[in-house]
């Protein structure tokens, strides 16, 4: 079995990293650089980096920061927000970046992804989509989640995948910073979808839900996760250890 990757998000507003529940009630977590260090020598295997108010602002996603820590960071690093061209690609992969992950941009130009794929190779090109239930579908939101596209979750994935995204990141809104556990049914729909690494985000409150993650969907590839880590609720050896124990493959 592939070993499954631990992975840390730094959620960066103004040049901080900051968290909320629900994609709400955002509250200063700490400096994303010193962060970032932090859990690359702590044992994460990937970081992922959002700049989360990039696309609502339509800016350009923050570059300083991102070089500061590719500088200090060599572990992967998966940048998004504000990725609206393959330019925007170019600028963050220069910085230090080892993969773009793009959400409201593939949303407004669907090229974008398969465009981004012949030029830079499927593994640099991560389709993050944030999903909400509604009406009883999984449908796809925009901007830091503040906008409901009506698109069916399930068939994006596929029509991302199938244009060249080579990893997902699946964000259940339903379940983001409640820490009542991942959101197995999307998950498990995510992954009987698509045949790419998909990174399940959204929903850890304790090193359980790793485990169940893990031992309910084997062919989920990560967990990703923010506040339980920033604020020292889990540590990510004793997390890997626990997983170790428990069958799951992980590097230690």
């Amino acid at each position: 079995m592939i070993t499954k990757r631990i992975i840390p998000c730094l959620d960066v507003r103004d040049g901080r990293v900051v968290k909320g529940v629900n994609f709400e009630g955002l509250r200063d977590v700490s400096s994303p650089v010193e962060l970032a260090d932090y859990y690359s020598r702590c044992g994460a295997d990937e970081l992922v980096f959002y700049d989360i108010t990039a696309s609502a602002e339509g800016r350009g996603l923050f570059t300083d920061i991102l070089k500061k820590t590719a500088e200090r960071v060599f572990i992967p690093l998966t940048v998004g927000g504000g990725i609206n061209t393959l330019d925007d690609f170019d600028r963050v992969l220069k910085c230090g970046a080892d993969k773009v992950s793009v959400n409201s941009g593939a949303i407004r130009d669907p090229a974008l992804i398969g465009a981004a794929a012949k030029r830079y190779g499927d593994q640099c090109v991560v389709l993050s989509v944030d999903v909400k239930r509604v009406g009883g579908r999984f449908c796809v939101f925009a901007k830091g989640g503040r906008e409901n596209t009506g698109l069916d979750a399930i068939e994006w994935i596929k029509k991302g995948v199938a244009d060249g995204a080579g990893e997902l990141v699946v964000n259940s809104m339903d379940t983001d910073g409640v820490k009542g556990g991942f959101d197995l049914p999307l998950l498990s729909a995510v992954c009987d979808a698509v045949d790419v690494p998909v990174i399940a985000s959204g929903g850890a409150g304790k090193i359980e839900d790793f485990i169940t993650l893990f031992d309910t969907l084997p062919r989920v590839d990560a967990g990703l996760a923010a506040s339980i880590f920033h604020f020292g609720e889990v540590d990510i050896k004793t997390l890997k250890q626990q997983m170790a124990r428990h069958g799951i493959p992980a590097r230690l």
